[in-house]
């Protein structure tokens, strides 16, 4: 365990209290820990080995500054409708520890980003059913409410974090005034959506490729929400971009899916598909207010250098409709040399 980075000696000595246990029940190798993956939160992955050659993945989730219940009902909810999440083997919700089955090493984000274009396509078909699935079979009713408030709040991450700490911008009362309208645009959209299970990050880098495909990982903040959310993640993704013809043949795939399934879905896919590009923008400003809080509070630079990739998903859509057009003022002069590599 050496290899391992502790914040103090508590935690150190909380852990191998907890572990040691389960290594003697589960022949669990404690020099074999080392670090399997981290994200934007305040948790990590830590994998280890079995004397009978599987291995496992410990989740550290300190409880002052994560709480590991959601994520333990919601893997419950995801194997409850028969999708395939890591199981929960054991934990510790005192202490911010869980043990969890390995789904491996393939992360769809690598997988894609070399796959031929017939196995992207067949990796994304995945996504799209499982999805589906998900919206259809996975119990929403103890999720909380994507709400008025909560969508709120992720906007305003944008201006605080990404216009004001990124760019040292700070705007006049007309501008607010401005932003305050595309708000209530993007809140109206999402709220009049017919609301299903959203995963709210389901995107390349939170799925696994798997039998079966794909393992659904980071769901912990799951909601009942907008239907077009989670397929707006997955297309237009914090990580991967693709031209729009791909993302409109997947868009039409989940839409025909999703209405055979029983979805509550928009008949005119028109209809649909401009609530997913509101959807996906209202996601974007929040996910560029995200990096830059990540850079400038928590010391995790480099999501920021996405933000090119944003400012060119939200002028993409900002331009394509005239109700959100005054959003190109308040985000060209940010954006700077960003568009000149923009992705679309």
């Amino acid at each position: 365990m050496t290899a391992i980075a502790w914040p103090d000696d508590t935690r150190r000595q909380d852990f191998e209290a907890w572990l040691a246990p389960l290594a003697q029940a589960r022949g669990l190798l404690p020099q074999s820990l080392r670090p399997a993956s981290a994200d934007a939160s305040f948790r990590r992955y830590l994998r280890i080995d079995a004397g009978d050659g599987r291995s496992y993945i410990i989740m550290d989730a300190p409880p002052a500054l994560e709480d590991s219940r959601p994520f333990v009902d919601v893997a419950a909810l995801i194997t409850d409708a028969g999708l395939h999440a890591p199981a929960v083997l054991a934990q510790d919700l005192e202490r911010g520890f869980l043990l969890l089955a390995d789904l491996g090493e393939r992360l769809y984000l690598q997988e894609l980003q070399q796959a031929t274009p017939g196995q992207a396509h067949r990796l994304m078909c995945d996504a799209i059913d499982a999805l589906v699935q998900w919206q259809t079979q996975l119990d929403g009713s103890s999720l909380p409410a994507f709400d008025e408030a909560l969508l709120m709040r992720e906007l305003a991450l944008f201006p605080d974090w990404c216009v004001a700490h990124e760019f040292g911008v700070t705007w006049d009362a007309a501008q607010r005034e401005q932003w305050d309208k595309i708000c209530r645009l993007l809140i109206d959209s999402a709220l009049a959506q017919p609301q299903v299970p959203v995963h709210r990050d389901y995107m390349p880098r939170n799925l696994m490729v798997t039998e079966p495909n794909p393992g659904i990982l980071d769901f912990q903040d799951a909601v009942r929400g907008p239907i077009s959310y989670d397929i707006a993640c997955l297309l237009r993704d914090a990580f991967l971009s693709w031209d729009e013809e791909r993302e409109l043949d997947w868009a039409i795939r989940y839409w025909e899916q999703a209405r055979r399934a029983g979805l509550p879905i928009d008949a005119d896919f028109g209809e649909f598909w401009r609530a997913l590009e509101w959807m996906g923008l209202q996601r974007h400003l929040k996910v560029m207010g995200i990096f830059c809080r990540l850079k400038h509070r928590d010391g995790k630079p480099r999501y920021s250098t996405d933000l090119p990739r944003f400012f060119a998903y939200a002028t993409k859509v900002a331009l394509r409709y005239q109700p959100l057009k005054p959003l190109l003022a308040l985000i060209e002069p940010l954006s700077g040399d960003a568009l000149e590599t923009a992705y679309f």
